[in-house]
């Protein structure tokens, strides 16, 4: 009975060894985290540099105090614990020491893993409060930058650079970085989707956060002129929508090929909302006030368009014609694009020489884009501010007129013209067509074309007789060089 009895209390005092142990490792780490603090001047204290976190300081710094004072009774606990040494005379009086110890054991340990957590969460608010916790001022900021710039690229790795950005969910849902299933990559080689949108959507956030302001699998908002506005205002390429876009609600069917090229299409068509013109003939009309000016008379077809590009001219004139200009790649000119303020006529008569043209314009104004498609050729809703969506050396020609004027900057220009060269094949033609300019910057506008090293076929420089002679049309065929190497 007694070896019996010996035992238990063995286990006992085994156990509550263990218990004072654990304890007194953790008020050892308690006492050196603290002295650590006391000496390196842990809590970096700069109330000119953080007024408002002033409150904030003292208050740990009271925390701080409290967890002192109960680590040195803890340590008065266990001392005068350690002197009880003798062995009570029965076993009923060592059962209750032994509960004792280890009540008043647990106790401690959990008084010290509270004071621990204690400080753990003052010094998690005390990061997210954005104060620093180091030496020295110089320290602090060069460890938060870091902390913020690693936790920035990781959730700009994880999620996109601009979805904290945004506040409309739809927005924040599109640009969101979306990884593949199954963790694999796609047959494009990547292993998640990257939503893209223009960078000045940023400068124009409550215009975009506007226009993705709608009910998913609802109607859109007949509010395409803000979206071309945020296109023009370089936001562009838009984000995606997830709404239904609003039809003409009568909408007809379109008129046959043998029809549609030379007629006016059908009113009903077209949703006149956001046009002063409510109508083709409106359009058609010889009048100023159709709310806008570029290419006012493109809708005229029978008076204005029918006799474009049509016949031959000297090579003095600004105007070209296109059966001169196909005569210089007789048979090479194939497919290629527009990039004018158009109804696609110029498309209309390269068709009679089975060459495929896509017109690149805006709705300035007008169903550009409409009267395009519906004269059966092929609308490219682009702004000047977009890469081309061609790949390198495909296009046969490309050709502009009344778009790219004296009012563009010398180094947009630049690059305009290196994208275009870029679609371009080799041996494929670039025709300016009427570009005009002040006189005096003629010079510098001709030095961004003759920079390509073009071969000339057409060249042609006349005052715009409109202006009193101080401003000028340019026009010019130019041919790519091979390049090679």
């Amino acid at each position: 009975m007694k070896r019996q009895w010996l035992s238990k209390m063995k286990g006992t005092r085994i156990i509550s060894s263990v218990q004072v142990g654990l304890a007194l490792l953790f008020l050892f780490i308690c006492i050196t985290t603290l002295l650590r603090l006391h000496v390196e001047h842990f809590f970096y204290r700069d109330d000119d540099a953080f007024p408002d976190q002033k409150a904030q300081l003292d208050l740990l710094s009271a925390k701080l105090g409290d967890l002192q004072s109960k680590v040195a009774t803890a340590l008065k606990r266990m001392q005068q614990s350690k002197m009880t040494e003798t062995m009570p005379a029965d076993l009923n009086a060592a059962l209750v020491l032994a509960r004792s110890e280890r009540l008043m054991h647990g106790n401690l340990l959990v008084e010290v893993a509270a004071s621990l957590d204690l400080v753990k969460t003052f010094l998690k608010h005390m990061k997210l409060s954005g104060i620093p916790i180091m030496a020295s001022r110089e320290e602090a900021n060069a460890t938060s930058n870091l902390g913020e710039k690693g936790e920035q690229e990781q959730e700009e790795e994880e999620v996109g650079p601009l979805v904290n950005f945004f506040e409309i969910e739809e927005i924040r849902k599109y640009i969101i970085v979306r990884e593949n299933r199954f963790g694999r990559k796609n047959f494009m080689g990547a292993n998640a989707t990257y939503a893209s949108i223009g960078h000045a959507c940023t400068a124009r956030k409550a215009d975009l956060e506007q226009y993705m302001d709608y009910d998913v699998g609802d109607f859109c908002k007949d509010d395409w002129n803000a979206g071309q506005k945020l296109m023009v205002m370089g936001c562009d390429p838009l984000p995606r929508r997830r709404c239904l876009a609003r039809a003409p609600p009568y909408y007809q069917k379109p008129y046959p090929m043998s029809q549609s090229l030379w007629k006016l299409p059908d009113d009903r068509n077209v949703r006149w909302n956001n046009y002063v013109c409510r109508n083709f003939a409106c359009l058609a009309a010889k009048s100023t006030r159709k709310g806008f000016f570029k290419c006012a008379e493109c809708f005229n077809l029978s008076s204005h368009e029918a006799p474009r590009w049509i016949g031959n001219s000297s090579t003095n004139a600004a105007d070209f014609s296109i059966a001169e200009v196909m005569q210089i790649k007789p048979g090479e000119i194939r497919i290629g694009l527009d990039f004018s303020v158009s109804v696609g006529t110029f498309a209309v008569r390269m068709r009679e020489y089975n060459a495929t043209i896509a017109t690149a314009t805006l709705n300035l104004g007008a169903p550009f884009n409409e009267m395009i498609a519906l004269r059966g050729l092929i609308p490219l809703y682009l702004s000047i501010n977009q890469r081309l969506p061609f790949f390198d050396n495909t296009l046969d020609i490309l050709h502009s007129n009344l778009f790219l004027d004296g009012w563009i900057d010398h180094q947009t220009l630049d690059f305009i013209l290196f994208d275009w060269d870029r679609v371009l094949r080799p041996g494929g033609l670039l025709w300016i067509d009427k570009f005009f300019c002040a006189k005096v910057d003629l010079e510098d506008y001709l030095y961004l074309f003759l920079q390509l090293h073009y071969k000339k076929h057409r060249w042609a420089v006349v005052p715009k007789i409109d202006k009193d002679q101080k401003e000028v049309f340019f026009s010019a065929v130019l041919e790519k060089p091979p390049r090679p190497f």
